[in-house]
């Protein structure tokens, strides 16, 4: 391959970015959502960008420096599969570097491969969070029972205190929990793109207390959770296969989730029928 060109990405290049974006996807799996437009522009129009073309002017390579959610500087980069191994990656790497106003740098990756493995190896970068990406087929979903004793309501106005506490009680064991209040988990869930509330479901126990609950947004299982007391029986499990055929019926042809690597529950997943679909991750600098 010839030497790229490098320039400022701007506007004009996102439908290439997305073809780019498309392509490290269908070769490494990892969060579909890269591909589209919202995430696109999130993470390589918000801020500084570069792309580099071939002799053709295809876009092989991109990268971008843009402020995250909670104010720091993040980069997020691809290279093209078939231009991997030739030192794009250091770079683009290089390139954040330098605008990453002294910071150590921050890395958002949504889709891995192996070359990626390597560089951050040699880069020393560390990895603060990763989660498997994961994919079921909707052809052959299993039946499990719900446990003898519960019922479910599905969301609404009035069951969605249920589902925060639901959701309270499943996560408040999990290091960092966030804890949001009432309406602001409420808000945040129902005015997400693509929610389906008819589908979402909150289990209560004879006495009425929620001990479990699920939230789906398009194809995605978004949200399943099990306080735990009721872990180990099976809940979590039907939760799933319940919604895995919900999506089927309103005919969706896959359905996704995540689940952190960390996380006993994606043998539960892979159990049920869901494959891995690739990692989605963070990294950071320790010294530089």
């Amino acid at each position: 391959m010839s030497t790229p060109v490098w320039r400022p990405l701007t506007e004009d290049d996102l439908s290439l970015v997305h073809h780019l974006a498309a392509c490290c996807l269908e070769r490494d799996g990892g969060l579909p959502h890269l591909a589209g437009e919202p995430m696109l522009r999130r993470y390589f129009l918000q801020g500084p960008g570069i792309v580099g073309t071939d002799e053709t002017g295809d876009v092989i390579a991109a990268a971008s420096v843009f402020v995250d959610g909670t104010g720091h500087r993040t980069a997020a980069g691809l290279v093209h599969p078939s231009a991997r191994g030739q030192g794009l990656g250091h770079a683009l790497v290089a390139w954040c570097r330098e605008r990453s106003g002294g910071s150590l740098l921050r890395v958002a990756v949504e889709t891995t491969s192996p070359e990626w493995d390597a560089l951050v190896t040699e880069l020393g970068l560390v990895r603060t969070f990763a989660e498997h990406v994961m994919r079921h087929d909707l052809v052959d979903v299993p039946r499990i029972k719900r446990p003898a004793g519960l019922t479910s309501e599905r969301w609404t106005d009035e069951t969605a205190p249920l589902f925060h506490e639901a959701y309270r009680r499943s996560f408040s064991d999990r290091p960092g929990f966030p804890d949001p209040p009432l309406e602001e988990w409420v808000g945040d869930v129902a005015e997400e793109e693509g929610f389906r509330p008819t589908a979402s479901r909150v289990v209560l126990d004879a006495a009425g207390t929620p001990v479990g609950f699920v939230t789906l947004l398009d194809d995605w299982i978004d949200q399943v959770g099990v306080v735990p007391a009721w872990r180990g029986r099976g809940l979590g499990a039907h939760l799933v296969v319940r919604s895995l055929r919900a999506l089927r019926k309103v005919g969706c042809e896959q359905a996704w989730l995540t689940v952190n690597v960390d996380n006993a529950a994606h043998d539960l997943y892979l159990r049920v029928g869901f494959r891995d679909a690739g990692l989605r991750a963070r990294y950071e600098e320790t010294v530089r």
